[in-house]
């Protein structure tokens, strides 16, 4: 019997082969590799890497998606992992992973923050997502897209848009466009906060009323800030910091006892 696409898991199922071959060729997985699907849903991505892998795990929130899985594949090629992704520890999973997956909408943003507490655990990441979602993801400072989100994932990742996706490669059709997002952690030697509890504290305070000037917005904080040292203007708007100036903020802020680690 057809599956029927359930909307509270925002099932859309990507049946278009030609984007389903440009996705695999752009993870090129190799025999060995670790890789994780997050919500393989009808098996679209799931059986073109098992083509290339020796083994797989998929992480799948629908139960009956996931007991058709499983009387599809051996358990030696692919193990089922029943449950809600951002309630899975990838930290149990192995080291060196490769996670992928086309993401529900209405989750995308809330697991790719789960999924920053795995960075170390990661070799890359490979995602389909709402366009707009994406955008924001790879924004530059100064455009309208450049968010909490950018902030946040730049500062652990290296990431690029690999190419778009139209409505009418799913069924049912989402109303948007989609589009697939490479994300490689970055190294060790990356630039990172004192605190990241406080360089999160900070970064969401300021995109809280990113139309205000900083001066506005950190009005409590403003008299600890040192602008002129830092380099930044106290009429700048969040949207206008790097991550660099961010992190270099929350470290001059964290020193001032304006924010705790």
């Amino acid at each position: 019997m057809a599956h029927q696409a359930r909307k509270r898991f925002g099932q859309n199922f990507l049946v278009d082969e030609g984007i389903i071959d440009s996705i695999v060729r752009g993870i090129a997985p190799q025999r060995g590799d670790t890789v994780i699907e997050i919500g393989p849903g009808l098996s679209a991505l799931t059986k073109p890497l098992l083509q290339s892998l020796d083994h797989l795990t998929a992480v799948e929130i629908d139960r009956d998606l996931a007991a058709r899985l499983r009387r599809q594949y051996p358990e030696e090629r692919l193990t089922v992992v029943e449950g809600d992704a951002l309630q899975v520890d990838f930290g149990m999973l192995g080291t060196r992973l490769r996670i992928v997956g086309n993401l529900p909408y209405n989750i995308s943003s809330p697991l790719l923050f789960h999924l920053i507490g795995y960075a170390d655990h990661v070799v890359d990441q490979h995602f389909m997502l709402q366009r707009e979602v994406i955008d924001r993801m790879v924004a530059a400072p100064g455009s309208g897209d450049y968010g909490r989100l950018s902030v946040m994932l730049q500062s652990r990742y290296s990431m690029s848009k690999l190419f778009d996706v139209p409505p009418e490669a799913f069924d049912p059709p989402p109303r948007v466009v989609s589009a697939v997002v490479r994300m490689a952690p970055l190294p060790e030697s990356r630039l990172r906060p004192q605190s990241q509890n406080a360089f999160e504290k900070l970064v969401v305070r300021a995109f809280t009323q990113r139309r205000k000037m900083l001066r506005r917005s950190l009005n409590d904080w403003s008299e600890l800030i040192d602008w002129e040292g830092l380099g930044i203007l106290p009429t700048s708007r969040a949207e206008e910091l790097s991550v660099e100036q961010f992190i270099a903020l929350s470290d001059s802020l964290l020193a001032a006892g304006a924010l705790k680690a």
